[in-house]
């Protein structure tokens, strides 16, 4: 007895005789005779065809999944790292509002000035906001308190406050104060720690340290910081004189 070897089919063989039996258009016997293969090997083919085509679609759905999840962390992670980044930057930047506004490029062709205020850590409110100069009222008082400032240097803001309104000009003490500090003008007048030493200044001895008063008029002391502070008048200078 002669056994002849089995006959193998591709793959490729496989798919193509499965997917015309699925189809439907053709015999299974048109199909058998155009491959050459047996009626039974297709109806074996065109189930396992259909048994796998879910497995398939799942597997296949299951990987595009896990690669857009993972590509969806990548992406997360990095616009964390680049926020972090970004706010680290804006807390650390350093310059002026002025400096800030002299750096926005209203003309730039991809980055709008909402993202470049964004990105400098400035307020869009500060870049668009223009500033308003003082009214013609302002003025002329400010010259006023100039002048007399020049005249009375010691006047405070109380009253200066006053001698404007001598001058029939109805402000308060609250105006006086935002014109005198935008003219950068301050009263004379003796501010505190005055006494003080200077670090270089020689510094005396206290004599009387280990010293202990024992009897009356042991120890005498006399305070000189007044001295020459009032003038003798003219007419007890002559008397001394004669």
């Amino acid at each position: 007895m002669i056994v002849m070897p089995r006959k193998r089919y591709s793959a490729e063989i496989k798919a193509k005789v499965a997917l015309e039996a699925i189809k439907g258009q053709k015999t299974t016997n048109e199909i058998a005779a155009e491959y050459g293969v047996y009626p039974s090997q297709i109806a074996q083919w065109k189930k396992q065809a259909l048994d796998e085509l879910p497995q398939i679609f799942s597997s296949g759905r299951s990987e595009q999944k896990q690669s857009d999840e993972a590509l969806t962390a990548t992406l997360y992670q990095e616009i964390g790292q680049l926020k972090v980044q970004l706010d680290w930057l804006k807390k650390n930047q350093v310059g002026s509002l002025e400096h800030k506004r002299r750096l926005i490029e209203p003309e730039h062709p991809e980055v709008t000035i909402a993202q470049q205020c964004d990105l400098l850590g400035l307020a869009r409110s500060s870049y668009y906001y223009q500033p308003i100069g003082e009214t013609e009222e302002n003025l002329h008082v400010m010259r006023l308190l100039d002048e007399q400032y020049t005249k009375t240097p010691f006047y405070g803001i109380l009253r200066m406050t006053a001698w404007l309104r001598t001058q029939g000009y109805a402000v308060n003490e609250k105006r006086v104060a935002r014109l005198l500090r935008l003219m950068g003008l301050e009263a004379i007048y003796p501010k505190p720690h005055l006494s003080l030493p200077d670090a270089n200044a020689h510094r005396y001895p206290y004599l009387l340290r280990h010293t202990t008063s024992a009897y009356p008029n042991h120890i005498w002391g006399i305070d000189v910081r007044h001295v020459g502070a009032y003038e003798i008048p003219a007419k007890r200078q002559e008397r001394s004189r004669v």
